[in-house]
């Protein structure tokens, strides 16, 4: 029984946790508000430490709470993956697959989703468009696409494809200033840059190495950066997948071909209690079938 005991009110903890709120964990367990507070009043008896801070408009967690929900998060995911692994080898793919995917990656997730939603038609899709790196257990995310290093170690990760970086610019843009034969050449015009994380303007690269170019617009969003390449705006850089289909319609010109740079892999990631899920083994398979395909 005293194990029994070690788990009484961890679930209703753990959604109060993730949704903030009593009444909208009490909504996703199926219960009452009142159920849920009198569980977590109780765990909170039960430790001898008060979990929540408590107002007439916020749910937070205290510092014991937080050090008490990271622990009991990863035991759920690890019981929830537990029960997946069981059910996998018998059960077809079903239900909401949650994918985060930054920006830059959408153009590659349609046909992915498409290609499982022909393979499983009871699966329905919940896209996360956001350059910011998905929080699995509080965002309840199952895949992410990342493109990048992966800091986070403990996941488990899929590498889909690798990247190429080209340098692109408007044929306008091209006609009126001619085509750079060089490096130094080439950065010397006005560039659309993106933003890098610590908000500094990336610089150009190249195979040969990195080179700083003279920013006309500096910009965290790289689909914007491309529009403003293709209003004539100055050149820049993007990945090939990116530019593939406005480079065959002619609406791009690629400079500087031979010092095209490698750019980071692509990876399909997931917590690790939900590899065994028959939903994010479809979607890691599809993902590689789909991405692989790309330039």
């Amino acid at each position: 029984m005293a194990e029994l005991e070690t788990f009484r009110g961890v679930v209703p903890f753990v959604a109060v946790a993730e949704e903030r709120s009593f009444r909208k964990a009490a909504a996703r367990l199926g219960v009452s508000a009142a159920a849920v507070s009198k569980a977590v009043q109780a765990l909170e008896a039960d430790v001898g430490q008060s979990l929540f801070q408590r107002s007439t408009r916020a749910v937070g967690l205290t510092p014991a709470g937080e050090l008490f929900f990271e622990r009991c998060r990863q035991a759920l995911a690890s019981v929830k993956g537990g029960r997946d692994a069981l059910a996998a080898a018998h059960t077809e793919p079903s239900g909401e697959l949650v994918v985060s995917v930054p920006f830059i990656g959408a153009q590659l997730l349609t046909p992915a989703l498409a290609l499982l939603g022909s393979r499983f038609p009871r699966l329905t899709f919940d896209v996360r468009v956001t350059d910011q790196l998905s929080r699995f257990a509080e965002e309840r995310v199952d895949v992410a696409v990342r493109i990048g290093s992966l800091a986070q170690s403990s996941l488990v990760a899929r590498r889909l494809r690798a990247t190429r970086l080209l340098t692109v610019a408007a044929p306008g843009w091209v006609a009126r200033h001619g085509t750079p034969r060089t490096i130094d050449e080439l950065v010397g015009h006005p560039a659309i840059v993106v933003r890098a994380p610590d908000s500094r303007p990336r610089p150009f690269l190249f195979r040969s190495g990195p080179k700083p170019v003279r920013p006309v617009m500096v910009v965290d969003h790289g689909p914007t950066a491309l529009e403003g390449v293709l209003a004539g705006l100055g050149v820049s850089q993007a990945f090939d997948f990116m530019v593939k289909d406005l480079l065959q319609q002619g609406r791009l010109v690629e400079l500087l071909p031979d010092e095209a740079a490698d750019g980071p892999d692509v990876h399909a990631v997931c917590a690790p209690g939900r590899r065994a899920s028959a939903n994010v083994r479809a979607a890691f398979d599809a993902f590689a079938e789909l991405f692989s395909k790309s330039p």
